[in-house]
């Protein structure tokens, strides 16, 4: 494909619940727009487990004023998909899936060239928009890269009545841990503080503190693995190391943004452990003038920060400003 002629007012990176919010405000606003998506359709949320449930209650994963009716209290991620789906046929968004963003670049004209996997494209103004689940922390450790230790996680059928090593104390990884203790796996959970971290769902949190003490889920606070062999990990403790039989790692350590691809963009990332991306909170434009960010990859590494809730407002914000600057 060549490069387009067309000159977008608006390029959106990521087609997530936040990225289809700046594609509705600009569609509402008479903006040319179009929405590069690298996977499916609200990619991310694709890829949670199969049955997690939302923190937020319905209402509040709702964009483009469209209702999301939901019969629980908080929906599930099929639930999700179905009403991210209607709103795409409701509509009718400028979309492109399975199409990844390469690179965005600022010509001395003022404008920018976006290469995809599949062409080039122009446009005044673009939005990062990309979410955080796509890389994982990872541990370092020797023997991460075996195939049977797994960063994310989908459902519990395939660790029944095996041994679990699961790593973290944060919801995807009380979420598994449960999960496949209630399928009659053998679960070990290694935590590297000394409590189920408090963020996690308040629904959720007392049944695994109950689990582990009872001594359902086994678990090791103050710990972190050392090494992963094919049957066994080493587990650093505070009375020494341990070695524990395991046929399975869940190593659900966390996701991060992709930094490396906001620098090469040109946005300023703060030298801390956050790697907070610049931008002006009024507007959400970056340090690079017509770039702007959009919902949870504002955070750096701080990705408990922002969600789909407490960051759709960042839609109107883009475009309000773009608006302002025609």
């Amino acid at each position: 494909m060549e490069i387009e002629n067309k000159i977008y007012d608006l390029l959106i990176i990521g087609g997530g619940p936040i990225g289809m919010a700046c594609a509705i405000e600009a569609r509402n606003k008479g903006l040319n727009y179009l929405v590069l998506e690298k996977g499916a359709l609200v990619n991310s949320l694709f890829n949670y487990p199969l049955y997690m449930t939302f923190f937020s209650t319905a209402e509040r994963l709702e964009i483009g004023d469209v209702p999301f009716t939901c019969i629980a209290p908080k929906p599930g991620r099929q639930e999700a998909l179905e009403y991210y789906r209607n709103i795409q046929k409701h509509f009718n968004l400028n979309i492109q899936l399975n199409e990844r963003v390469i690179s965005v670049n600022k010509q001395q004209s003022g404008e920018f060239i976006v290469h995809s996997e599949k062409g080039w494209y122009h446009a005044r103004n673009v939005v990062i928009a990309t979410g955080f689940y796509d890389i994982p922390v990872y541990m370092d450790v020797p023997g991460e890269n075996l195939p049977h230790v797994r960063h994310y996680y989908k459902e519990a059928h395939e660790y029944a009545f095996s041994k679990v090593v699961v790593v973290g104390a944060n919801n995807s990884s009380v979420d598994a841990a449960l999960e496949c203790w209630h399928k009659g796996a053998d679960v070990t959970m290694l935590i590297r503080k000394g409590e189920i971290n408090n963020r996690v769902k308040y629904w959720i949190k007392p049944d695994i503190e109950n689990r582990i003490d009872e001594g359902s889920i086994k678990a090791f606070y103050y710990s972190t693995i050392t090494e992963i062999r094919q049957n066994e990990v080493d587990v650093f403790t505070p009375d020494g190391t341990v070695t524990l039989e395991t046929d399975y790692v869940l190593a659900l350590t966390g996701y991060r943004p992709d930094i490396e691809f906001l620098k090469k963009c040109g946005i300023t990332i703060s030298n801390n452990l956050f790697c907070t991306p610049q931008y002006d909170p009024e507007t959400m434009e970056t340090n690079i003038k017509g770039l702007y960010l959009a919902g949870v990859v504002c955070g750096g590494m701080e990705t408990h920060k922002w969600f789909i809730e407490n960051s759709r407002i960042h839609a109107k914000m883009i475009v309000q400003h773009v608006i302002t600057l025609q």
